[in-house]
């Protein structure tokens, strides 16, 4: 009788044990990618894992990454942001003409380029929340009339700005605040998302918003907030691209609500809302900023380049899929 105990036991042990690694495997397979991405990469060239290469990649992706998260708290609640592109050209251009035309601060320049994001944000969040527009249909009229406004303040030209005003937050010498700043505001955020009211209830709208309402929760009010935070995010990273090439562009971030929505996605968000995790989206931002990199040191074409993204895509949306029907199972 004992040794039939002893038998179930390790049985059962064993099981736990595969479920639980399962289960672990399921919960970080988008830092598993990650992991197994930098492998990779260093395999294939020898100057990925070098300081310079890796500072790059940083800078880089300190803006992309601040525009995936504020459009996961959008998807969060089963909406989308089509207007970040846009409102990063908003950021760079507006930031880029008070330090350059008026002689403003970078400081406060970035403050008040923010604060025209968060205004951005606010109108496409009443439209959706208030207004019951999609938030597609909603989000695109915003994309239309910010990247309008970084034509006309512009007159389509580039503005150049001097060395020594917004490049400093790209600067060395200040140990490169624009990854620092980003750091901070994905711990930031990492924390709201689990740890107070705001990020709770966000996620729970987009799991059953009708049950959020039930409960006596102004969703309306959180709906709204989640644009603005996405806008507010966008603008920074338009400042952040003017900073590292010294021009206010109204070009920028043509196409970066894609790779937005892609980073969410590789990070295991649910475009259904209800799912998604900042973490997770800083790791999909990161994905896609590897691939880029290691593609650029093997010389391989631009084009190709957005064939392959295209296929991680699809690939991360199948690994969701078959995620979701393990946790089911587990």
């Amino acid at each position: 009788m004992a040794n039939l105990e002893l038998g179930l036991n390790k049985e059962l042990n064993k099981k736990t044990k595969k479920l639980n690694f399962k289960q672990f495997l399921i919960d970080n397979n988008t830092y598993i990618i990650l992991v197994a991405l930098i492998i990779i990469s260093s395999m294939l060239s020898d100057t990925f894992l070098t300081s310079m290469n890796l500072r790059n990649i940083l800078l880089q992706q300190a803006g992309p990454i601040l525009v995936a998260i504020g459009m996961l708290f959008v998807i969060l609640t089963g909406g989308i942001d089509l207007s970040v592109g846009s409102v990063m050209a908003v950021g760079a251009t507006v930031s880029a003409i008070l330090i350059s035309d008026l002689g403003m601060n970078y400081l406060p320049a970035m403050v008040f380029a923010v604060m025209i994001g968060v205004i951005l944000g606010l109108f496409t969040g009443i439209l959706v929340a208030y207004a019951g527009m999609q938030g597609f249909v909603a989000s695109l009229a915003t994309m239309t009339i910010a990247r309008g406004i970084s034509f006309v303040i512009t007159e389509g030209r580039p503005v150049k700005l001097e060395a020594g005003t917004l490049d400093a937050i790209v600067s060395k010498e200040f140990f490169y605040p624009i990854i620092l700043i980003a750091i901070a505001l994905i711990v930031v955020f990492a924390f709201v998302q689990k740890y107070t009211s705001w990020g709770r209830i966000v996620i729970a709208i987009g799991s059953n918003s009708t049950a959020v309402q039930l409960a006596g929760i102004r969703t309306k009010r959180y709906i709204m907030s989640t644009y603005a935070v996405s806008a507010a995010l966008a603008t920074l990273a338009g400042v952040f691209i003017a900073a590292r090439s010294s021009t206010g562009s109204a070009t920028v971030g043509m196409g970066q609500e894609l790779d937005a929505i892609a980073a969410c996605v590789i990070g295991g968000a649910s475009l259904a809302g209800g799912k998604g995790f900042v973490l997770k989206a800083v790791a999909g931002g990161l994905i896609l900023g590897l691939i880029g990199n290691i593609m650029n040191l093997m010389a391989v074409p631009s084009y190709p380049q957005d064939i392959i993204k295209g296929f991680i895509i699809i690939a991360a949306v199948f690994l969701g899929i078959l995620t979701n029907k393990s946790e089911k199972t587990v």
